[in-house]
């Protein structure tokens, strides 16, 4: 297995999470760095966020990330030999108001990778487009939209629950 050092992001977070899964806690990985891995790095991302499916107690996560030498600071944790730090953002496993359709997994070499499929990753950024006007995740929206086939009519589906049609629109025009 290859030091922490010279894992990319998918590779520590395969390697987290199958070290997590051995003692009972259940996370998959979201946010920004599902769009680096999506997008094949066209964005950067050095946050993992991992999403703590049954909400375990902190002290058990502790436990588990300290015996792969991280350490909590704040809410993150932090490793000597990585400039990603890791987050453990409770559950559910959702985007916007529903929850996550499709969890991918992925095997590496590190271990087994669980993320949010790219469908539900483009929600995800658009949830924060449509309730914070952030454009920078429009932009990271649109990058996973480009390197990966997404179900638009699904996302068209949910906007209408999200009641942000107005903003699905301006998305589905950058596409173009």
């Amino acid at each position: 297995m290859k030091p922490i050092k010279e894992m990319k992001n998918s590779e520590l977070a395969a390697f987290i999470e199958t070290h997590l899964r051995e003692r009972g806690i259940d996370v998959v990985l979201s946010g920004g760095a599902c769009v680096s891995i999506y997008s094949n790095g066209k964005f950067v991302s050095m946050d993992l966020n991992l999403i703590d499916i049954y909400l375990e107690k902190r002290s058990k996560i502790r436990k588990a990330m300290q015996e792969l030498g991280f350490n909590e600071e704040g809410r993150h944790f932090i490793h000597p030999d990585t400039d990603f730090y890791v987050e453990f953002p409770p559950g559910p496993l959702s985007v916007g108001e529903e929850p996550v359709k499709k969890v991918d997994e992925h095997k590496l070499a590190t271990g087994i990778l669980r993320i949010i499929s790219p469908t539900d990753c483009v929600k995800d950024r658009l949830a924060a487009y449509y309730h914070w006007d952030d454009a920078q995740c429009l932009e990271q929206a649109i990058l996973v939209t480009q390197a990966k086939k997404i179900d638009l009519k699904e996302i068209e589906r949910w906007s209408k629950v999200e009641r942000n049609l107005k903003g699905f629109k301006r998305f589905k025009n950058r596409l173009k």
